[in-house]
């Protein structure tokens, strides 16, 4: 069709402009432009305030049918530190992260590519999240990041080698380590699992039923942070189909989310979970394989006291791309404009 087809909403509609990336197959929805004022001097603040009072705008732009039951998205404010180059939080089907490594590896790209910061090579990013200060960088060939990193926040072991009935499952062995966010971890091979687009159903059914056990049977406590003392979702880890990597990664979060990537925050607590178990060692990098097969590197570079925790500082390191920019409308009159999820 040769004529060009346009449309401007009225002023009273609310307009919110996004950029759209995927990293290792992970989407990442990046609310640029439209936002209302989000109030707050620390970054969980501002989430905080985000929830309580602009929490229809995440509805609307991840659920139906503007998104869907496994999009996922993240915010990006000024800094709240001194020396910060910007801020974010995350947010999916039901609710907000703590961390997020997917998105931090995408925003790492898009602040380059995007000029939002002034970047030179070998510099580093400096971002305000959730959990603190995350450390980024990344390697740029002629104007465009080939891969980026991070360093986490510090990762941690809370619990290991414990436990818990499972109604519909029988009794299930995991860990539970902190990378950002607090995952549990089992076997997939103990649970008869195989982690690949078959068990994609089973794999979220029994995420959920094993993070419902757990959070029932186990205290979920950050040593110094009320907002991140929560069980964020359960890791499956098992044999990776390339014989070069160390192991596959499927993660399931909030309300039943499949992780398609290998999850950043992830295997920065893997990494924790492997170190306090003597299989990995300081400078060792290992690769892990997301449900689709694309990757994710770990290495830890130093460790530290944290609270009474031993903890790993990992660097995590991945590819993240663009995938399109859209401009979502609000119609006020329209029943469903804060959105709705059918599974």
């Amino acid at each position: 069709m040769s004529k060009s087809i346009s449309f401007t909403p009225p002023k009273e509609w609310l307009c919110i402009k996004t950029i759209e990336m995927h990293t290792g197959g992970e989407p990442l929805r990046i609310l640029t432009e439209g936002l209302p004022e989000i109030q707050g001097e620390t970054i969980l603040e501002k989430r905080r305030y985000f929830r309580d009072y602009l929490d229809y705008i995440r509805t609307g732009t991840m659920f139906e049918p503007r998104g869907h039951a496994d999009m996922y998205g993240a915010v990006i404010t000024e800094p709240v530190t001194p020396d910060g180059d910007f801020g974010t939080f995350f947010m999916h089907n039901e609710g907000y992260s703590t961390m997020c490594g997917h998105a931090t590896l995408a925003l790492t790209k898009l602040a380059i590519e995007t000029n939002l910061i002034d970047y030179q090579p070998g510099d580093y990013i400096k971002i305000d999240a959730p959990p603190g200060r995350l450390i980024a960088r990344a390697e740029v060939k002629e104007g465009r990041v080939v891969r980026s990193s991070f360093i986490n926040v510090p990762s941690f072991v809370l619990y290991i080698d414990e436990t818990v009935d499972v109604p519909g499952i029988g009794t299930v062995s995991f860990d539970v380590a902190y990378g950002g966010a607090f995952y549990a971890f089992c076997d997939a091979d103990a649970l008869g699992l195989t982690l690949d687009e078959r068990s994609y159903h089973l794999l979220i059914d029994y995420g959920k039923r094993i993070k419902k056990a757990v959070i029932d049977h186990f205290e979920i406590k950050h040593p110094f942070e009320e907002d991140l003392s929560f069980l964020y979702g359960v890791i499956f880890a098992g044999e990776a189909r390339n014989k070069t990597h160390h192991s596959r990664n499927v993660c399931i979060f909030a309300d039943g989310e499949a992780d398609r990537s290998a999850t950043g925050s992830g295997v920065s607590a893997r990494a924790a979970l492997h170190y306090a178990k003597g299989e990995l060692g300081l400078d060792e990098q290992i690769t892990i394989e997301s449900i689709l097969g694309t990757t994710m590197d770990v290495k830890i570079i130093s460790t530290e006291n944290y609270g009474r925790h031993k903890a790993v500082i990992p660097e995590v390191s991945g590819i993240a791309y663009f995938t399109g920019r859209s401009e979502f409308w609000f119609d006020p009159k329209d029943p469903l404009k804060k959105g709705f999820i059918l599974r």
